[in-house]
């Protein structure tokens, strides 16, 4: 039997919406914040030459810049005040969420609660101030040894440089915390979503206008269309995909009553690490193409430029290694944000168990034994979606848009947004209920 819950969102429609107040003023707040964060990505950096930069940059799009890129919304391509993006503050959390696992002071502030919370929420900001720094400085100077992408190089330009980006990355953290307090779904994930989405059009434009010219034949490309639904109706399916233990919750007496035992379920997500993990082994497998093609070719020894070549797109050794990073990290995230130990001191806390385990440590033995064999099927999964496209980008030359982490990003930010809104939905529909019933019981009473 359906739940309320389901009951009430299989009856949403239109006037339902149009009577959601809230939701209306919270979605106009989260696009107005998106406007405002691709408005940044055209403000470039003072003291930069904006087409010496263009020119150079195509010659890196393929590499680490390239990933980097798509992130930011095309802000490193004209080098904008936005050209960091969110990433620091991203790397940033996930070394704050490492060091709770490792540092026991962290790891009680995490149990702490709200409190404890917004003290490791103080550190991640420290910690991307500090990463923004570094990398702004790097920049700076990277862009100071270009052949004349500056135009007065020299201190002046490396502090404006550094206060330029940093601003803008600490404008952009404060504009997603506002987006996930005052407007819908999580501000992050949804101004990391706009920049990638901001750029299919163009990047399917480019495909259908290689059609045109015949560098891609039609057939080919409608397998490609069909290829990329197929992908997202898997990603759709797979993030949705959970793995239910059940729980039970022995009968209890409080005072004089009698309470009957109770059963939950302690819901394990098949791809508990979700984006992190194709992005990362993205970042690290870039990052060697990325410097030799800023080093001189001619001075970089055999071995170097062999190795090189042979972690390029579509090469089996790039396959391989990006293969196997993406199952590392698969499990790597996945211990760091899921403590089975954790989860099976709180069920015992509350009296919970699972039928047939004892509660305590062989609990939390299970739990473990359960999430390792969701977590292959996982990481399977991910490597599934991230090398399809990374073949076909090397075998056709589709633009760097439609790979599998970006598909990744953009369907998983969806399915959450679309989530939230049918919550705040649902929400306006048992207000309505709620005041129905006080309105009818007042009448009842007269």
């Amino acid at each position: 039997m359906a739940s309320a819950a389901e009951q009430l969102a299989s009856n949403l429609n239109f006037s339902t919406f149009s009577k959601a107040t809230d939701l209306k003023k919270r979605l106009w707040f989260t696009l107005g914040a998106l406007l405002v964060y691709r408005l940044g990505t055209y403000i470039p950096l003072p003291g930069l030459n904006p087409e010496a930069f263009a020119q150079a940059f195509r010659g890196q799009s393929g590499g680490i810049l390239g990933l980097f890129n798509m992130f930011s919304g095309g802000a490193v391509e004209r080098m904008a005040i936005f050209a960091l993006g969110i990433m620091p503050y991203i790397s940033a959390s996930i070394i704050v969420q490492l060091m709770t696992s490792v540092i026991p002071a962290l790891e009680q502030l995490k149990k702490e609660g709200e409190q404890g919370r917004k003290v490791i929420n103080q550190y991640t900001r420290y910690g991307t101030v500090l990463l923004g720094t570094i990398q702004a400085y790097a920049i700076s100077a990277g862009l100071e040894s270009g052949n004349g992408l500056v135009a007065d190089p020299g201190w002046f330009f490396r502090v404006s440089t550094v206060i330029s980006l940093l601003g803008g990355t600490m404008f952009l953290m404060w504009l997603g915390e506002q987006i996930t307090s005052r407007g819908i779904g999580n501000g992050i994930s949804l101004i990391i979503f706009a920049g990638i989405v901001a750029h299919l059009p163009t990047a399917l434009a480019g495909t259908l206008e290689l059609g045109r010219t015949g560098a891609l034949s039609t057939p080919l490309i409608l397998f490609l269309i069909v290829m990329i639904v197929a992908v997202i109706a898997l990603i759709v399916f797979v993030e949705r995909a959970q793995r239910r233990l059940l729980i039970q919750y022995p009968k209890r007496q409080v005072g004089n009553r009698m309470y009957q035992g109770d059963t939950s379920h302690l819901p394990l997500k098949l791809n508990t690490a979700g984006v992190i993990p194709a992005i990362f082994a993205s970042s690290l497998l870039l990052l060697p193409a990325t410097l030799a093609g800023f080093a001189n070719s001619a001075n970089m020894p055999t071995w170097a430029t062999a190795a090189v070549g042979a972690l390029g797109h579509g090469k089996p050794l790039y396959m391989v290694l990006y293969a196997a990073m993406i199952a590392f990290f698969a499990f790597f995230y996945t211990a760091i944000v899921f403590n089975p130990k954790e989860t099976a001191d709180n069920l015992k806390k509350h009296g919970g168990f699972i039928l047939g385990i004892r509660p305590g440590e062989r609990t939390a033995e299970y739990i473990d034994y359960v999430l390792t064999r969701i977590t292959v099927l996982g990481a399977i999964y991910l490597i599934f979606v991230c090398i399809l496209p990374e073949f076909l980008i090397a075998q056709t030359g589709v633009p760097f848009y439609l790979g599998g982490t970006s598909l990744l990003i953009v369907v998983s930010v969806t399915l959450d947004t679309v989530a939230q809104i049918q919550g705040h939905l649902i929400a306006q529909q048992y207000e309505g209920l709620i005041r129905k019933s006080k309105l009818r019981g007042g009448k009842r009473g007269r």
